[in-house]
């Protein structure tokens, strides 16, 4: 399911612009177009938005309704007039059940409005997540190069749940606060002015408070999510290596840095309960000054006749109401400030351009088998940067495997990854069927094309999902064959549930050639006319390389193959192998005539035997050691012979 993007903005910013992952400062100045943005958003959901204001604004007005409906009931209890004691009494029974009524409605309202305010809030997360997550996998790979993945996940997370709070804490309680204060201050005003403005006294201290401590907390807040970022990632890294820890005997010293942390952590959040509690010290403090001058001037008035008591309980009701929602003041602009840097933050990702996406247009690849064919290709990862690939060429028709060799980042993966396009040729072109890549449509592409890459990454899921992970509906039968070919379904065989088991995290139940052999079995699953193996049986032991060489082969004959390897006998049987040195190709030819030719590849394949046979005389002279003493323990006598089976 594909969540429909939120509106663009009028002027996305560059991908490039990635801000820290916490500010303690906040946007004044995007503050009204990020908000009306966030506002824009709710009011996809016109229904579920007219619900939540229409509770709020009806639980201001029940709120307002009571100090009134109290003071009348004060004066009918207390100055009957010229009506009976009957009449006083019936009187009084009706506003009881009114204000019984008020507050019924009243409590329900909220009610409403907090399940109101939450569910769309929710609906609002529930569009941005998926607009989020979609836009994720859309963005190029050379974005993902730039941006931590920890950055994402938090505002996908963090970020996106600090936004979510905004229509919550935030709207809607910004709405019944100037609802109650707008009303209820005119309505005081218009009974006596002077002790209004008393009532009203403490409003302007416990606005400015409230706003200045949430100003003040949220910058202490961003410093303790830094903080707890840093537990997070330090926690993480210990897990990740525990064993590496648990080796070197280190655990003290990474108790005491994660100590050091969590320390300052304990400091901050101790001295945020302090900048809290003064705050709210301070606010009570106006509060009780304000009600003791309408106690006080109020009182006077009262004796003089000049003010009834009921309209004093209205006054003293009023100011009652009024302090909670004003000490709410801070939520309000805390959660509008953090709206303000979570949704700026999660737009600019949102608003993000993909460098690779089809061009209009785009065709759909056909079936069946292709050439593969790169035309003087040159590409640059950074512009302005090193030139990774310089004037690459070479053609692999259906049926043919093409090597390539060469020394660390002299551009083998890259060519990999330009097959795939995950990044653009920055010269030359590179063409599938006769058609350039970038006149296609990714997912024909990617369909058609099979990449086996270096990291052998597997999801924490059965074996059976994990090799049909491109193909989700593939049979049983398929996903066996792909498993057969890369010589891994002996192995799945043996496990408790066979191809329902669970893998682990990052297949953490396999070893490492294990892993290997099942990422090739899922390349092979989607029946692709272009094979890519990024060196993907380094791990992978010599005679099992062998037989899923061979097995490939057989799978493969239909598709142009392109295999990437450091152990040269893996290309012995290539029908070409290119020799890349800088990035550019320095050799090509077969195996046969490379070695002939004395160049680069003679070298390579000259020090890779050598390499192996001191290995091997190494292992003889170990085995040798290990017989000898043997005997000598055993108490038989000292023999030094060959052992049989082992040559150079």
């Amino acid at each position: 399911m594909t969540a429909a993007a939120p509106e663009p903005s009028a002027s996305p910013q560059s991908s490039a612009q990635v801000p820290a992952q916490f500010s303690e400062y906040v946007d004044v100045h995007a503050m009204p177009r990020v908000l009306g943005r966030l506002l824009r958003l709710a009011l996809r959901h016109p229904w579920r938005c007219a619900a939540a204001v229409a509770c709020a604004l009806g639980a201001a007005v029940f709120n307002l309704v009571m100090p009134r409906l109290l003071g009348q009931a004060v004066d009918q209890a207390g100055h009957p007039g010229g009506a009976t004691l009957a009449d006083a009494g019936q009187a009084l029974t009706w506003t009881a059940l009114l204000i019984v009524a008020a507050c019924a409605m009243r409590g329900t309202l909220t009610g409403l409005q907090g399940y109101c305010g939450e569910t769309l809030s929710q609906r609002v997360a529930y569009d941005l997540r998926l607009a989020f997550f979609d836009k994720l996998q859309q963005l190029s790979f050379g974005y993902h190069d730039r941006i931590h993945t920890g950055d994402l996940i938090a505002r996908g997370m963090l970020d996106l749940e600090g936004v979510r709070a905004f229509f919550e804490f935030g709207v809607l309680r910004a709405i019944t606060l100037a609802l109650l204060l707008g009303v209820g201050s005119w309505r005081l005003l218009s009974v006596d002015a002077s002790l209004g403005v008393l009532a009203l006294s403490f409003v302007p201290f416990v606005l400015a408070i409230a706003a200045g401590a949430a100003v003040r907390l949220r910058a202490s807040w961003q410093r303790l999510q830094k903080m707890m970022a840093e537990l997070t990632l330090r926690m993480e890294e210990n897990l990740q290596g525990v064993r590496v820890v648990r080796a070197f005997h280190s655990s003290l010293a990474e108790l005491a840095r994660f100590d050091e942390i969590s320390r300052r952590a304990l400091r901050l959040s101790n001295a945020r309960i302090t900048e809290r509690m003064g705050s709210i010290s301070l606010m009570t403090f106006f509060y009780y000054v304000s009600l003791a001058l309408v106690l006080w001037v109020g009182g006077r008035r009262v004796a003089t006749g000049e003010l009834t008591v009921g309209a004093l309980t209205e006054f003293l009701t009023f100011i009652t109401i009024l302090q909670q929602p004003l000490r709410q003041v801070g939520m309000v602009v805390n959660s509008s400030a953090r709206a303000t840097g979570s949704g700026a933050r999660l737009f600019e990702v949102l608003d993000a351009v993909p460098e690779i996406a089809d061009r209009p247009g785009a065709a759909h690849l056909p079936a069946g088998p292709k050439t593969l064919r790169f035309e003087n290709v040159g590409f640059r990862y950074v512009e302005g940067g090193r030139e990774v690939l310089r004037d690459v060429s070479f053609t692999v028709a259906p049926g043919q495997v093409l090597g390539i060799v060469g020394a660390p980042g002299s551009g083998k993966s890259t060519i990999a990854h330009l097959v795939s396009r995950f990044y653009d040729a920055g010269s030359g072109r590179v063409t599938l069927g006769g058609r350039d890549v970038r006149d296609v449509s990714l997912a024909s592409l990617r369909r058609d094309v099979a990449l086996v890459q270096q990291e052998n990454f597997l999801f924490d899921t059965s074996v059976h999902d994990n090799v049909a992970y491109a193909s989700p509906d593939a049979s049983a039968a398929t996903v066996t064959a792909a498993a057969g070919i890369a010589q891994i379904h002996d192995h799945v065989a043996r496990l408790p549930h066979g191809y329902a088991t669970r893998v682990g995290e990052r297949g953490a139940a396999l070893s490492g050639g294990q892993r290997q052999r099942m990422t090739i079995a899922r390349a092979l699953v989607g029946d692709p006319s272009v094979v890519v193996l990024d060196d993907s049986t380094a791990a992978i032991d010599p005679v099992t390389e062998a037989r899923v060489r061979e097995a490939l082969r057989e799978a493969c004959r239909d598709a142009a193959t392109v295999i990437i390897a450091h152990r040269l006998g893996a290309l012995r049987h290539a029908d070409h192998i290119i020799v890349l040195d800088g990035g550019a190709i320095v050799e090509r030819g077969d195996h046969a005539s490379l070695l002939a030719a004395g160049g680069r590849y003679a070298e390579l394949w000259a020090l890779q035997h050598r390499t192996a046979r001191d290995g091997l005389d190494g292992a003889r002279n170990d085995r040798r050691y290990d017989r000898k003493y043997d005997r000598q323990h055993d108490g038989a006598p000292e023999m030094d012979e060959p052992l049989a089976g082992v040559g150079t």
